[in-house]
C-alpha cells in the first residue's frame, strides 16, 4: 500500500476498492511475516466479517474505511483472546472493546489481529512476552524495541499500514525508531484509557505507529477526545490533525536538547539526527541550543514510580477473579503465592518487587516521594524550555536495535534504552519519533517533543521532515 491511509479509504467508500480485498491482503502478508512472531492472534473471520459489512453499505463507512490494522494486545477486544503476551491472561476474553478500539471500528478500520508486546508493556526489546521475542524486519536477529515492538514490526514489515500501541516511558517512539516508522504519543489525557490493561497509570498513553505523518494524523483523529469512562481524559477540544500536515515548519524555533545527545548516545546515531535536523532548518525552521539539566535524573524517577504504580495495579491478578489461577491451593496464601509466582514472568515480577520496596513503610519518602518531586522538577524544566522554543528535539533512542538477548541479562543496560523518551511521559507531553536515517543499515529515529495538547505542531514537523527525504519510504529487504 503505496498511498496514505485516507486516499485508501476514499477508494473503499466510493467502491473502487473492497475491503474485504485489502482484509485478504492483510491476512496473506500476516502469514508471510510470520517469523517476526509479532502477532499473538490473527483474527481472520473477524476481518472478513467486519471487511464484508463495509462493502455492504461502503458510502456510509467512516473516514478509515477498510484500513487493516493490529491492535496492541493490552486494549481489551470484545469476544477476542487479550493476553498482554502474558501467561496471567493467556485465556482472557474480555466482554467489552476498549474506547480506542471501539472509536477506530466506528471509523471503519478492520482489525485483523493483536499484536505481541513486552509483557505488560514492561520492557524495551519485546523479548519479555511469553511467546518469545518479535524480530526486527530491517534485521531478524534484531529486537524491533519494546514494549509496542510487534505493532511496530508489522508496520515496517508493510502487514498493515497503522497500528495502536501504548507509551508508559517511549513504548511508542522506541520501537518506532528501531523499526524505521513514525510513533506519536500524545498528551496523557487526550486519548482514552479505558479498556488499557494498566502498567502505570499516571504515565500510560495510548498511541498510533504508521508510515506517515498523514496516517498517524487519520488515526489520531479516529481516537483523540474526551471519554467520561475514563477519568484522567480530558475534555479540552480535538484539533484539526490532518489540517495540521501542511502547517510546515518556517518560522519554528526548535530547541536542540543537550541532555539528549548526551553520554551513552551512538555518535553515529547523534549525526545522522543532526542530519534530519538540518532538513529542518532548510525548511525554515530555526534551530536553538537547550539545556534541561533534570533530565539526568528521569531514568531513576521513572523507575521507582512507574514499578510502584505496576506494583498496586497488578495486584488484581490474583487467581480470584479472572486470569492464571494455580491448581490445587492448599489455602489463600497458597493461591495468591502460586498463581503469581506462575503467571508473571521475571521482569514483571522485578518490577512488583522494586514498586512493592519503594512503596513499603520507611521507604516510601526516600524514594517514591522523592521521585515525584524530581518529576516535578523535570515538568517544570519542559515548561522553561517551552517559553522560548516551540519544539524540542534529539535521537528518539541512543542506539539502533541491538541484538537479540544482548541486554537481557543486565537490566541496567536495557532501562538505559529509555534515556531519552521516559522524561515526556513525566511530564505528560506529547512527542513523535520520525525517521531519520539509517546508521549500519538500521533505522535511526528523530523524537520532537512539544507542549500538551500540541500535536498538530509534532505532526506538521514531521510531515516537513518526510517532505525534504525518503527516509520513511525506506522498506527492509523481503518486505517491499
Amino acid at each position: 500500500m503505496s498511498i496514505d491511509i485516507a486516499a485508501l479509504a476514499a477508494r473503499v467508500r466510493d467502491g473502487t476498492v473492497r475491503a474485504r480485498d485489502l482484509a485478504e491482503e492483510a491476512l496473506a502478508r500476516a502469514e508471510a511475516a510470520r517469523s517476526l512472531n509479532a502477532l499473538v492472534t490473527l483474527d481472520a473471520d473477524g476481518a472478513r466479517g467486519a471487511a464484508d459489512a463495509i462493502d455492504a453499505a461502503p458510502a456510509r463507512a467512516g473516514a478509515l474505511a477498510g484500513i487493516p490494522l493490529v491492535h496492541k494486545d493490552l486494549f481489551s477486544t470484545r469476544g477476542l483472546r487479550t493476553t498482554a503476551s502474558s501467561r496471567m491472561l493467556a485465556d482472557y476474553v474480555p466482554p467489552f472493546d476498549a474506547t480506542v478500539v471501539e472509536r477506530l471500528a466506528a471509523a471503519g478500520a478492520v482489525t485483523i489481529g493483536k499484536a505481541s508486546l513486552d509483557e505488560f508493556a514492561m520492557g524495551s526489546s519485546n523479548e519479555t512476552a511469553d511467546t518469545g521475542p518479535v524480530r526486527n524486519p530491517w534485521d531478524p536477529t534484531c529486537v524491533p524495541g519494546g514494549s509496542s515492538g510487534g505493532s511496530a514490526a508489522l508496520v515496517a514489515a508493510g502487514v498493515v499500514p497503522v497500528a495502536t500501541g501504548t507509551d508508559t516511558g517511549g513504548s511508542v517512539r522506541q520501537p518506532a525508531a528501531f523499526c524505521g516508522i513514525t510513533g506519536l504519543k500524545p498528551t496523557y489525557g487526550r486519548v482514552s484509557r479505558f479498556g488499557m490493561i494498566a502498567f502505570a497509570s499516571s504515565l500510560d498513553q495510548a498511541g498510533v505507529l504508521a508510515r506517515s505523518a498523514a496516517d498517524c494524523a487519520h488515526a489520531l483523529a479516529a481516537i483523540a477526545g474526551h471519554d467520561p469512562r475514563d477519568p484522567t481524559s480530558h475534555p479540552c477540544p480535538v484539533d484539526d490533525y490532518v489540517a495540521a500536515l501542511g502547517d510546515g515548519v518556517a518560522g519554528r524555533r526548535i530547541g536542540v536538547v543537550r541532555e539528549w545527545f548526551g553520554d551513552g548516545v551512538d555518535p553515529a546515531v547523534a549525526a545522522q539526527v543532526r542530519v534530519a535536523l538540518e532538513r529542518l532548518e532548510a525548511a525554515g525552521a530555526k534551530l536553538i541550543d537547550v539545556a534541561l539539566p533534570t533530565l539526568d535524573h528521569a531514568i531513576p524517577a521513572y523507575y521507582v514510580i512507574a514499578p510502584a504504580e505496576a506494583s498496586s495495579n497488578l495486584a488484581r491478578y490474583d487467581g480470584v477473579r479472572y486470569g492464571h489461577r494455580a491448581a490445587d491451593p492448599a489455602d489463600l496464601a497458597d493461591l495468591y503465592t502460586r498463581t503469581r509466582a506462575e503467571g508473571f514472568g521475571a521482569e514483571v515480577k522485578r518490577r512488583i518487587l522494586l514498586g512493592t520496596f519503594v512503596l513499603s513503610s520507611g521507604y516510601y519518602d526516600a524514594y517514591y516521594r522523592q521521585a515525584q518531586r524530581v518529576r516535578r522538577l523535570i515538568a517544570d524544566d519542559f515548561a522553561r524550555a517551552f517559553a522560548d522554543v516551540d519544539l524540542l528535539a534529539g535521537p528518539t533512542a541512543p542506539t539502533v536495535a541491538f541484538r537479540i538477548g544482548e541486554k537481557t541479562s543486565d537490566p541496567l543496560a536495557m532501562y538505559a534504552a529509555d534515556v531519552n523518551t521516559v522524561a515526556v511521559n513525566l511530564a505528560g507531553l506529547p512527542a513523535i519519533s520520525v525517521p531519520a536515517g539509517f546508521v549500519d543499515g538500521l533505522p535511526v529515529g528523530l523524537q520532537l517533543a512539544a507542549p500538551a495538547f500540541a500535536e498538530g505542531r509534532l505532526l506538521a514537523a514531521a510531515a516537513a521532515l518526510e517532505q525534504r527525504s525518503d527516509w520513511h519510504r525506506a522498506r527492509p529487504e523481503g518486505f517491499r
